[in-house]
């Protein structure tokens, strides 16, 4: 009993270590673990006292961690027993037949607030004994999220296939303008988009995909706006244009409540091609857990 404890002890170390490393950061490796960032700067201690070599450099003046050569060593080899014990759990429940265990998924705010909620509850009925934990990003951290293994799965808009990804496609969302409901848009049954030549817009950052796509199509139909306000996220974007700023292009879904409030104006966009793809990247490397395939079965439905 006591050999038990103390391997499941040096695996939450080793789990601690590499959270510590993908993070860059001891707030969330610690959140992550649920313990205190203390004891996660303990755990890295003990670890380095042990195997009597620095792993880990502080970079002056940044917030940054570097690895030395020894922690560099390390981490590989920590994945692959960290690996290596997720497989020898999936292949114990294996054998019961259960699905538990926790999939880690990252997802955009757009997605993650107002498409997963009613997939999540389904899963947790499904599978009492599993867990999802979400967590909100940009989809650049997301996909370095993914591939470095700090997360399962990533469910992002407009996946993009890169070396060392796997991609489920789910779908779309249509994109559709948003506007006051005293707007004179909001009257039209439905927009063009040289109607949208020169009109004040509230816009996603120009890293994100979505805004990637808005800009490439109003620039295939030849149409240039004005920008007044860029911004990350959903909630802002709905803020904004609520206030006056101006019109804004966002995913139907993100504002079914603020149409039904009669908050907003929600307008279709006549060209088949504002249409948003949303899907699942997981690395192509890593083998999924059950519960993590049968979340993406669900969300596949």
């Amino acid at each position: 009993m006591r050999n038990t404890y103390i391997i499941l002890v040096q695996i939450e170390t080793l789990k601690i270590f590499c959270d510590l490393v993908e993070t860059q950061s001891f707030s969330q490796a610690a959140e992550r673990n649920f313990v205190t960032q203390s004891a996660v700067s303990q755990q890295v201690r003990g670890l380095e006292e042990k195997f009597k070599r620095r792993l880990l450099e502080r970079v002056r003046g940044r917030r940054e961690l570097h690895m030395t050569q020894a922690g560099e060593a390390f981490y590989q080899a920590s994945r692959e027993v960290l690996r290596a014990y997720v497989g020898l759990e999936e292949s114990m429940r294996a054998l019961t037949g259960t699905v538990s265990g926790t999939v880690r998924v990252a997802t955009v705010y757009s997605i993650g607030l107002h498409e997963l909620p009613p997939a999540v509850r389904q899963f947790m009925t499904l599978y009492p004994q599993a867990k999802i934990d979400l967590e909100y990003s940009r989809t650049t951290r997301i996909v370095r999220d993914v591939l470095s293994g700090a997360v399962e799965l990533g469910v992002v808009a407009y996946p993009e296939k890169k070396r060392g990804l796997e991609v489920v496609p789910l779908g779309g969302d249509r994109l559709v303008l948003i506007c006051l409901p005293e707007h004179p848009f909001a009257k039209r049954k439905k927009l063009s988009a040289t109607d949208l030549q020169e009109r004040d817009f509230v816009l996603f950052e120009r890293d994100i995909p979505t805004r990637r796509a808005t800009d490439r199509i109003l620039r295939s139909h030849g149409v240039s706006v004005r920008r007044v306000a860029e911004f990350d996220n959903i909630e802002t974007i709905k803020r904004a244009v609520e206030v006056g700023l101006g019109v804004a292009i966002v995913p139907r879904p993100s504002v079914l409540d603020e149409q039904a409030s009669g908050k907003l104006a929600v307008v279709p966009l006549a060209e088949p091609e504002w249409t948003r793809a949303v899907g699942v990247i997981y690395r192509s490397d890593r083998a999924l857990g059950t519960a993590a395939k049968k979340f993406i079965e669900l969300l596949a439905k």
